[in-house]
């Protein structure tokens, strides 16, 4: 069903025959008199919706928590026939083409970061995906079509709306960008703000050949640093040396407490840890004086009731003092004033070739590469597996319509609530948005930048000659060549019956 026919749904209602038949129906409006048609808002940004020209479905599936659990596959369920959302005035509405897995999806599920919300819920926290609908406010700064990323619950599903101004505009949709959304965020910023690096500075990171692993091993390099890695297996060493890291420790072949204190008897300068339990103990142990030691998460717990794993607490005093060492918790959430910037200078590295962005599609897995929102959940499993070498993302494939400009046009110059006026100032803001797209050649901005005021002036000609017609014969045309994507549409008085 499409939005459209949702819209005639209601109008064909017995609630909404009613509601018409108590409305005042002069007999002369139906050919052009001033009628007052009944408009619950009237304001202009409420009702403008630009979309692709395309169809954009009613329904669509996506992962919803309905059992607070820290097993991922009892806690959520894949919903087939969820309702597509409408964006609001400064909202875009993304159609997700990669989401993102991360070890913390089984702490939302079993609702660890807010004991107030209630299933059921929506999950997932980061997307890339085209921009197919928007609102007015939003249209200032982005345009159908344009690849964007986020971070905000509920990407696990085909269609998100996503706040404008929690978007990220991106040249294209690559599932490489997704990877530095959270992961290479929360490297860059934990070592720019905690890890004090300098050059010749001992780094180990844990799980280094994970989502955010890996760009600690990077960035670490990058500052000058002597960086030690561990790992599950010798694939993922290889990966690790690939991207700098000087020392790998396989912890399946190598006693990883006997080789640091053995090639750095003297201890770490930093550590960069995600596994906690027992390498956390480690770890600690392997502190050099004045050792920093940054926790960013402890993914070997997530799955126990408590999502924690048991440490050596009672001795972690007497530990610190001796070093004159200290420990310091990183959560992203808590350092937003700084994720702009971190964002950009991630990007700004891929871009040159200096930063690898290591993506797991599951091609490896027994039953193949995560596609679609079904495999969410194997992707998940693998992740806990230890499998995975770089950041889990899984593609959501969608047959993406490639319309034309003047389709783009007409698709934001079709409610019958805009005065000519509105439409002049929306193809203005338009126009605005074209001419400052600097990938494209003067002449073609300036081409493309008429082509909307043209449009409008067609589309206000094209709507008053149908609708006069229409009113002159006494019915409502039921079938134009585009669809209203719009909550609430109403018809003139009394023709709702023709339905």
């Amino acid at each position: 069903m499409s939005f459209s026919a949702k819209s005639g749904a209601w109008l064909s209602s017995r609630a909404a025959r009613w509601w018409w038949r108590r409305q005042p129906c002069p007999a002369w409006s139906y050919f052009g008199g001033n009628w007052s048609r009944p408009i619950l808002d009237m304001s202009y940004s409420r009702h403008f919706l630009d979309f692709q020209g395309s169809s954009i479905p009613s329904s669509m599936k996506k992962l919803v928590v309905t059992k607070l659990s820290q097993n991922f596959r009892e806690a959520v369920t894949l919903q087939q026939d969820s309702p597509v959302p409408l964006p609001g005035d400064g909202d875009l509405l993304v159609r997700n083409r990669f989401v993102g897995i991360n070890a913390s999806d089984i702490n939302y599920s079993a609702g660890r970061y807010d004991a107030s919300v209630k299933p059921p819920f929506d999950i997932g926290f980061e997307g890339v995906g085209d921009v197919v609908a928007l609102g007015l406010s939003a249209s200032a700064d982005y345009t159908v079509g344009q690849a964007v990323a986020y971070v905000k619950a509920g990407s696990f599903a085909e269609y998100t709306v996503v706040p404008a101004r929690q978007a990220v505009p991106l040249p294209s949709v690559k599932p490489e960008f997704l990877t530095l959304m959270v992961s290479g965020a929360t490297a860059y910023i934990s070592l720019k703000e905690l890890g004090d690096l300098s050059e010749g500075k001992k780094v180990l990171v844990t799980a280094a050949a994970g989502g955010t692993g890996q760009f600690a091993v990077q960035l670490a390099k990058k500052a000058k640093c002597h960086v030690i890695g561990t790992c599950s297996s010798d694939e993922k060493g290889g990966f690790l040396k690939s991207i700098g890291c000087d020392r790998t420790i396989n912890y399946k072949t190598e006693n990883v407490e006997s080789v640091l204190r053995k090639d750095y008897p003297e201890g770490v300068d930093v550590v960069y840890e995600s596994v906690g339990g027992k390498m956390f103990d480690l770890a600690l142990n392997s502190l050099a004086v004045k050792g920093r030691l940054i926790v960013i998460g402890f993914i070997t717990g997530y799955q126990n009731p408590t999502g924690l794993q048991p440490i050596k607490a009672e001795l972690l005093p007497a530990k610190l003092l001796k070093k004159s060492a200290s420990i310091r918790g990183f959560f992203l959430n808590h350092y937003l004033s700084e994720y702009k910037m971190a964002l950009k200078h991630l990007l700004d590295m891929y871009e040159r070739g200096d930063l690898v962005c290591e993506v797991d599609f599951g091609d490896m897995s027994l039953e193949g590469k995560f596609t679609g929102l079904e495999s969410v959940f194997r992707a998940v499993d693998y992740m806990y597996m230890g499998k995975n070498i770089g950041k889990i993302v899984v593609e959501l494939p969608h047959s993406v319509n490639k319309s034309s400009s003047a389709e783009k046009g007409l698709g934001a110059l079709v409610d019958d609530k805009l005065t000519m006026s509105q439409q002049c100032a929306l193809a203005s803001r338009r126009a605005s948005g074209i001419l400052g797209n600097k990938g494209k050649s003067v002449t073609s901005r300036l081409r493309e930048a008429i082509l909307p005021f043209n449009l409008a002036l067609l589309a206000w000609i094209a709507k008053a000659t149908f609708k006069f017609g229409a009113k002159l014969l006494g019915f409502q045309l039921e079938k134009v060549q585009y669809e209203r994507k719009y909550e609430e549409h109403y018809l003139p008085p009394g023709l709702s019956e023709l339905l």
